[in-house]
């Protein structure tokens, strides 16, 4: 991973800081959710901290047993050397709904609006935190000014392609908030929309193939699509039969919502800076 500086002997990685920023500006569009939807901001603050950690343990593990089980079965000490690189995001989600479900009972949080409300932070810390992702591209087969060189070749910056789709899918979800249907509409959106923001970006990586051009990568992507729209229609039968409302946020009609310009400026800015500092960084 590359190294930005270093504090007292300890290096700082790229990815370890747009981790961070991503982390911290989730966890505010959260907590304004929260707020919004009248949930207990103390109780999904913790959750929002509990989920980070359980995500990580997720995303480790699923990309350990799915992407080189033997190197790890040979090395078992390197399992713990995330600073190396390694993580599945599929696995992360697995592994933070599964935790978040469990603490929501437990703590007598509603499940689905609990998870509409993390829906847009969550993309929103994964856009910010992919830019500084080193797993690059493949290599360009023509000379494109957008490739990055790598070790004398020109390569597609995938994690900058996942990260501007991820920041679109931010500002959808952003849009939809306030003109959901049923509960959980929008955690469903986003696991879909992510899930088909990474079977784009998988065309320009590198992973172990299933057959053809499908990698692994793209069958997990496929599966979760599928997935997510099926438990949405059934959530959303399962509501309507007894009788919630339809609209989360206390409107009882569903209308067209007006483009939010201010926090479109807001994305497009962050987009721009993303990509700048990408390169900026990639160029030293």
């Amino acid at each position: 991973m590359k190294i930005l500086f270093t504090i007292g002997g300890y290096p700082i990685h790229l990815f370890g800081l747009t981790i961070a920023l991503g982390v911290m500006a989730g966890y505010y569009v959260m907590l304004r959710e929260a707020k919004r939807k009248e949930l207990d901001t103390d109780k999904t603050s913790n959750l929002a901290f509990y989920v980070v950690a359980a995500a990580i343990v997720g995303a480790r593990v699923l990309y350990i047993i799915a992407f080189n089980p033997a190197y790890y079965l040979k090395n078992p000490l390197h399992m713990f050397m995330i600073q190396q690189g390694g993580l599945s995001i599929q696995g992360g989600l697995i592994a933070g709904v599964l935790f978040a479900y469990w603490y929501v009972k437990r703590n007598q949080l509603p499940f689905w609006k609990t998870a509409d409300a993390f829906a847009p932070a969550i993309i929103l810390g994964q856009a910010i935190g992919r830019v500084g992702c080193d797993v690059f591209g493949v290599p360009m087969e023509g000379n494109w000014f957008w490739g990055v060189q790598v070790n004398g070749q020109l390569l597609h910056p995938a994690q900058i392609y996942e990260a501007l789709l991820n920041f679109i899918l931010f500002f959808l979800l952003w849009q939809k908030r306030k003109n959901t249907t049923y509960d959980g509409q929008l955690f469903i959106l986003y696991m879909a929309g992510f899930s088909l923001n990474r079977l784009i970006v998988e065309f320009f990586r590198t992973n172990p193939q299933v057959f053809g051009p499908i990698s692994i990568a793209h069958v997990f992507s496929l599966a979760m699509i599928v997935v997510t729209l099926l438990v949405g229609k059934w959530l959303q039968k399962k509501q309507q039969k007894e009788h919630m409302p339809q609209v989360s946020g206390g409107n009882a009609a569903v209308v067209m919502p007006v483009i939010e310009w201010k926090m479109a400026g807001v994305v497009l800015v962050a987009m721009a800076v993303s990509v700048m500092f990408y390169y900026f960084i990639h160029g030293l």
